[in-house]
């Protein structure tokens, strides 16, 4: 007669192996279930971690997106975004966004006052989740009723479930011509040169990663505008990625695919920083643009963040109420 727990062991075994999955899994890899099992279980919870920040970002954009549907629905609306009759579903989108930035991370918008009333073109460092130029945007809009045009990867103009979302803010993907066409029209646009490049490798030193990037620099040139720096203080302790690791790197210059895991959405404080603006020159060429913007950026990075950066130090620093602001 069996005992309790080799009965219990048994019918574990008779139900285990009763799936077909496990039977394949078993025979291919020459590995029990039940240590298959756990490897499976490993993997999820690493994929739950890594994968995290991205996730918890788009979720919350599809969630922001099915409310404007909602909206959309409601009242009528169809695809003119520039009408009046959005501005209150803008108005809903930048209000929640930026209650999800003050609960969780404190955040702080400061020099809000050195962005010009005409156009200007925003250039910032690139996160590796720029969820503080989300909270940039939306804080601009409901301070000062000013729309920022995004520049933003055409990787996200493939993501289901976000387009209505992207439209309203409002998100771009295409070249020069049409960023100059922005600016013109006496509109804000925000672009960041180190892209998902400086979002997947640069690290808590805050390395700007712009490589022979300047076609900003020219788009400003063009359309006869400054540009506005623009840096926020932990950004890079609040999400980071896996991009020192060599097999990450090879994957995305390989593919080019946003693939590469992180880990983070940690509450650290983040203050954005608006620099003074680089006026528009036209005796300047558009590597010295690059390197004046550069430098902007730097110096705005060596004022504000402790180098090199520590996930503890800012979450500490959310209890900190003396920060020096300019």
């Amino acid at each position: 007669m069996l005992s309790k727990s080799e009965s219990l062991t048994s019918w574990q075994e008779s139900v285990m192996s009763s799936t077909w999955l496990t039977y394949v899994l078993e025979q291919w890899t020459g590995v029990e279930y039940h240590y298959l099992y756990y490897i499976v279980f490993i993997l999820w919870v690493l994929n739950i971690i890594f994968f995290a920040p991205l996730l918890i970002f788009i979720s919350i954009s599809c969630f922001l997106n099915l409310l404007l549907h909602i909206y959309k629905r409601k009242n009528g609306l169809d695809e003119d975004f520039s009408s009046k009759s959005w501005d209150n579903g803008r108005f809903m989108v930048a209000s929640v966004l930026s209650m999800c930035g003050k609960l969780w991370h404190g955040y702080e918008l400061h020099g809000m006052e050195k962005i010009p009333e005409g156009p200007g073109l925003i250039v910032y460092y690139h996160g590796a989740i720029p969820v503080d130029y989300g909270y940039f945007i939306c804080n601009l809009y409901i301070q000062t009723g000013r729309l920022c045009y995004s520049a933003v990867d055409r990787f996200f103009a493939k993501l289901p479930g976000i387009q209505l979302l992207f439209n309203l803010l409002p998100a771009v993907h295409s070249g020069r011509n049409e960023s100059v066409e922005i600016l013109k029209k006496g509109n804000l646009l925000g672009v960041s040169p180190g892209g998902s490049r400086e979002a997947f490798f640069s690290d808590e030193n805050y390395n700007l990663l712009w490589g022979n990037r300047k076609g900003f620099a020219q788009v400003a040139i063009d359309a006869k505008v400054p540009i506005i720096p623009l840096f926020t203080q932990n950004i890079r302790e609040g999400y980071r990625m896996f991009g020192k690791i060599g097999f990450f790197r090879w994957f995305y210059e390989c593919s080019r695919l946003l693939l590469i895991p992180g880990y983070g959405g940690f509450p650290v404080k983040l203050r954005t920083y608006i620099g003074d603006p680089i006026p528009y020159d036209p005796n300047i060429t558009a590597t010295e643009l690059v390197e004046k913007t550069k430098t902007a950026i730097e110096t705005l990075r060596d004022r504000h963040q402790k180098l090199p950066g520590s996930i503890l130090r800012a979450l500490l620093e959310r209890f900190d109420k003396h920060q020096k602001e300019d």
